[in-house]
């Protein structure tokens, strides 16, 4: 099992910056995928982006491609999401996910999850 602690979440307006950061502990950080998923009040839980063990593939949602950037440091365990042009819509509960098996949107792949950090983007 992997432990997994988020942070950088907080209040921007719309068309700010955030990175989000989430530290790994407990297993070979470079074996796992891992992935960002969100979750805004009252709405299911949400693919965001996702990245390969070794970082050489990532993949998107189509509403945050061109503003997310996914990337990992496997020396420091940590994946991180950089988010630019944030928009109210963005709001949500941000979380770190991880899965030894592959880079995937399936939010069912994903057998370990973090905390959570909430993003707000007001207009």
């Amino acid at each position: 099992q992997v432990q997994l602690v988020e942070s950088g979440g907080g209040l921007v307006q719309a068309g700010g910056s955030l990175r989000l950061s989430c530290v790994a502990s407990g297993r070979t950080f470079s074996s796992l995928h891992m992935g960002w998923f969100r979750q805004a009040p009252r709405k299911e839980r949400e693919f965001v982006a996702a990245i390969s063990r070794t970082g050489g593939n990532t993949y998107y949602k189509d509403s945050v491609e061109g503003r997310f950037t996914i990337s990992r440091d496997n020396a420091k365990n940590t994946v991180y999401l950089q988010m630019n042009s944030l928009k109210p819509e963005d709001t949500a509960v941000y979380y770190c996910a991880a899965n030894p098996q592959y880079a995937t949107s399936l939010i069912s792949i994903y057998n370990s999850w973090g905390q959570g950090t909430q993003v707000t983007v007001s207009s």
